[in-house]
């Protein structure tokens, strides 16, 4: 009975989607205020709906009803209860309704919230919300019906992937979600300002707070991604350009370009044609990724592998999507122009580089992820695009990006003075130069891409302290004095330093865990001793140990240093028998300099010599990784929090045209 309710919710979700897609945008282009109310409460029943339907999966994952054909796919009556729960969004069907339910999570946030945004502009947004809704309802309904039933059912489940069986990964979609979709009321916003044909610093500043919440939970997502595979899978790495890893971070880059342009056409009332085109453009990668993900075109661990006819249907979304709203601003984007100018010197130019370097960073990225498959679609070919084209392509540009991320904040606007501010950087430019000698000195060997981002991390950490110390004039008035200045300055202000902070931070750790990780690989039985980075780990033995639903080879090694015994590892070898999987669980000593990292592989063909493949990693500084993302997150929590983003948006002029207004041919 549970799952027909659900079945029955997603239905009204439809039928109230297809009311607010159309209702609200033609009562905001007759002016009829009723109907342009209607929005308001649509939003809010679709989103009640589905949650609803929502409830009824989670339900009957909790309850393991083998009746249901999802259910039996993606869960088993041992499995513990959290990934009981987590299964609810393990799957394509499931996943596709938690992207459904936080798209009306969104869109019923703007109806609640938005009320100083003119009744034309929020009807017309929550329409353009509403038409994704119906496409992806629709899809889900007639394709993807998560509520399939299964008579007679079977004794028990498939079980989940076991490598889905973690925390990290039990978290990673949802936060993920939050922000793939979160980019769709940004977009929303966007289509509609173009069907209204008017873009103002006012629109900017009601953009905003949705930007940043979607570009907070992207980054989360995506570094918990991150975690879960240097931990999980055994590799001993955090990031591998693997192409569904690509089509979450290439959102994140245009998302953080479309923060700062954002910011532009807020305070300066230019940039709106390239905000206007990144928010397009940032919600139209997420919706790529969701096709690469879920067409079949790919088989990973953390892609959909289904029946390439879905990948149909989404591709035809992703042609109505993209090409309308694309072609609704190349009729729009003339009339945008407008604001202030500004000299090749100054902190609108440094905007404008961002956003440049960003977009061409995305461009390589997507280039990189599509080849291979354009180039086996047309000519049978798989090849492999790796680390090596996109480190070189990506990193390049990365680096005079971080530069100017250092910059920027001692830039004014519209004329800067560039010898002035790089005066203030003197003490930055300094540990820049002390980080890449000593990058050099830690290995005369290195990568030279390596020595100059640890100088670039350290010029950005010193410029970023450098830059909040000026704006408290710390050392320059009484200390107390400076408290209460860093009290009053705007919850925004620690936000963009915070997160800077973090990106240095994230430098450091990407190129101590890249250019001077130091592995061992070995055979190694009982007493084997593997140095490694002035460690010495001996390995004393493999037991046989029962989970809850796996059996485990847990293997025992003892790491000492200088003759001391520091700690013990049990890295682990997990077999599940219901999904007929085995993974790698790695042991990790984590210290701020540094990770020792163990992990056991097969066994040696000789069994009774009781040798097991080994393998012994030392990742330096690989912990900043996650420093620095947990500043990133939140520095953009300060942001979101900023008084200006919460209270007093500001209302359009009255001499500005009456937002009822039909927009000029």
């Amino acid at each position: 009975m549970i799952p027909e309710i659900g079945q029955f919710a997603l239905m009204l979700a439809l039928a109230a989607a297809l009311v607010q897609s159309v209702l609200p945008i033609l009562g905001a282009s007759r002016g009829k205020v009723m109907w342009m109310q209607s929005a308001i409460p649509t939003a809010l029943v679709q989103c009640f709906l589905l949650a609803v339907a929502f409830a009824a999966l989670m339900r009957s994952f909790i309850v393991s009803d083998f009746t249901v054909v999802n259910v039996v796919a993606n869960s088993h009556s041992l499995k513990p209860m959290l990934y009981k729960v987590a299964g609810t969004w393990g799957s394509h069907e499931g996943s596709l309704l938690l992207w459904v339910l936080i798209l009306a999570i969104f869109g019923a946030g703007v109806a609640l919230l938005g009320k100083n945004i003119p009744a034309s502009l929020k009807a017309r947004t929550l329409s353009v919300q509403a038409w994704i809704s119906v496409g992806f309802l629709s899809f889900m309904i007639f394709t993807s019906n998560p509520f399939d039933r299964m008579y007679p059912p079977p004794m028990d489940g498939n079980d989940l992937n076991p490598l889905l069986q973690d925390i990290g990964l039990a978290l990673h979609p949802p936060l993920l979600y939050l922000g793939y979709v979160g980019f769709s009321i940004v977009f929303s916003f966007a289509v509609a300002a173009l069907i209204e044909g008017r873009v103002d610093p006012a629109w900017a500043r009601w953009v905003r707070p949705w930007t940043l919440a979607a570009w907070i939970s992207l980054t989360g997502g995506i570094a918990l991604g991150s975690w879960w595979a240097y931990y999980e899978l055994g590799w001993g790495g955090w990031w591998f350009w693997d192409p569904v890893e690509n089509v979450s971070f290439m959102p994140w880059l245009l998302g953080t370009a479309l923060l700062h342009s954002a910011i532009v056409t807020e305070k300066r009332d230019t940039f709106k044609s390239w905000t206007i085109l990144l928010a397009i453009l940032t919600f139209s990668l997420s919706l790529l990724g969701t096709f690469i993900v879920r067409s079949g075109l790919l088989t990973s661990v953390h892609a959909f592998a289904v029946d390439p006819e879905r990948g149909v249907y989404i591709l035809g979304l992703l042609g109505i999507s993209i090409g309308g709203s694309l072609a609704l601003y190349a009729w729009r984007a003339p009339q945008l122009e407008g604001g202030g100018l500004f000299t090749p010197i100054s902190r609108e130019a440094g905007l404008l580089m961002n956003n440049l370097l960003l977009a061409t960073a995305t461009a390589a990225v997507l280039f990189g992820t599509l080849y291979p498959l354009f180039l086996e679609a047309i000519t049978g070919d798989k090849i492999s695009v790796g680390p090596p084209f996109f480190n070189a392509a990506f990193i390049p540009l990365m680096l005079p990006l971080v530069f100017l991320m250092g910059l920027g904040p001692f830039m004014s606007w519209k004329r800067a003075d560039l010898p002035g501010a790089l005066q203030r950087l003197k003490l930055a430019m300094a540990v820049a130069l002390a980080a890449a000698l000593w990058a050099w000195w830690r290995d005369t060997d290195g990568p030279v891409m390596a020595i100059i981002a640890m100088g670039v991390g350290g010029w950005l950490f010193i410029a970023c302290a450098r830059e909040w110390t000026s704006r408290i004039k710390l050392g320059a008035v009484p200390f107390a004095e400076s408290i209460r200045r860093a009290r009053n300055l705007p919850r925004a202000a620690h936000g963009m330093t915070l997160a800077h902070m973090g990106v240095a931070l994230l430098i450091l750790g990407m190129v101590g865990s890249s250019a001077w990780k130091e592995e061992q690989v070995l055979f190694a039985g009982p007493g084997t001793v593997v140095e490694v980075a002035g460690f010495e780990v001996r390995f004393d033995g493999v037991a046989r140990v029962r989970g809850p639903n796996y059996v485990s080879d847990m293997g025992s090694l003892t790491v000492f240093r200088d003759g001391e015994m520091i700690t013990t590892l049990d890295p682990e070898r997990r077999w599940y028998p219901v999904a007929q999987m085995q993974t790698t669980e790695s042991a990790i000593r984590s210290t701020l300099a540094g990770d020792l990292y163990v992990t056991i592989g097969e066994p040696a063909a000789d069994q009774a010599s009781g040798q097991w493949t080994l393998r012994v990693l030392y990742e330096p500084f690989v912990n900043f990784l996650w420093i620095g993302t947990v500043f990133l997150v939140i520095g953009g929590c300060f942001s979101l929090t900023d008084r200006r983003l919460r209270v007093g948006a500001p209302r359009r002029s009255k001499a500005a045209p009456p937002p009822q207004a039909t927009p000029a041919e």
